[in-house]
């Protein structure tokens, strides 16, 4: 093997796949080779080392020589990375730019007609399902930041300082566009930073655990979406939190809403 296993992983985190990395490692060890050569040095099949090459080049690891047979030389690493993130940077512009123009053209306005429409036509077991992790963060900041009228949140004060450095900016977002928020959580001494800080932007009230023993966490938006969380706070870190989603109004207005109000008339504001 010319270069090591982690040199390889490393390579491979960036989006260079295994004949590429392969390739690369070996044009650097010899800086100008043919693609047979290369293709022996790297144990990589000569009918595929020449299109490999040439992808290679165009991300910048590789520079192509005219004349027979062809000949190609190494870029200096640093060089090479540089030059890779920058055309990595140009797509994601680029890609960026067409997606802001799909938002802002009449195709949207028929996407979410669609989408609409197809709503009326799918069974709530169609829109619930287990979700975890970061993939639970990422549909709370999608709710937070489609909600309309209101939020209402029960969490530990370890779920608060999760939301709070995941969600807080967009929290306010929503509180300056007439969103009324309010938060319902056990007082921890700890967390008084948080809990001034999410004061400012919601309704803040504290359950006494002695008279009502929660430990558990749910979100609803406007009533009619919600996220339950199916672990332990306490036991489970924040990436590792499995909830369930679901985007039905029954659950929502009929279960847990009347359940949130109930612990918020029980609750009561600090001091």
């Amino acid at each position: 093997m010319i270069a090591s296993q982690r040199v390889l992983d490393m390579l491979k985190s960036i989006g260079l796949n295994l004949y590429e990395r392969k390739l690369w490692v070996a044009l650097l060890a010899k800086g100008s080779a043919t693609a047979g050569e290369l293709a022996e040095i790297a144990n990589v099949p000569r009918s595929r080392a020449y299109d490999i090459l040439q992808s290679l080049a165009e991300k910048g690891f590789v520079i192509i020589q005219g004349g027979k047979p062809i000949r190609y030389v190494a870029v200096e690493p640093k060089e090479a990375l540089e030059r890779f993130k920058r055309k990595y940077e140009e797509k994601i512009k680029e890609m960026v730019e067409r997606i802001d123009r799909i938002k802002e053209s009449s195709v949207m306005k028929e996407l979410e007609n669609l989408y609409q429409k197809g709503l009326k036509f799918i069974e709530p077991e169609e829109i619930t399902g287990a979700i975890k992790g970061n993939l639970l963060r990422r549909q709370l900041e999608r709710m937070f930041k489609n909600a309309s009228k209101k939020i209402s949140i029960i969490t530990t004060p370890e779920g608060l300082k999760d939301i709070f450095s995941s969600h807080f900016s967009v929290l306010r977002e929503a509180k300056e566009r007439g969103v009324q928020i309010r938060v319902a959580t056990t007082y921890d001494r700890k967390y008084k930073n948080i809990l001034d800080a999410f004061s400012q932007i919601a309704d803040v009230r504290f359950i006494d655990s002695k008279k009502l023993p929660i430990y558990g966490k749910f979100t609803i938006v406007d009533g009619k979406e919600l996220i339950l969380g199916l672990t332990n706070p306490k036991e489970v870190p924040p990436t590792q939190e499995v909830a369930v989603w679901s985007r039905s109004e029954h659950a929502a207005r009929g279960l847990l809403e009347p359940l949130f109000e109930l612990i918020w008339q029980n609750a009561k504001k600090l001091g």
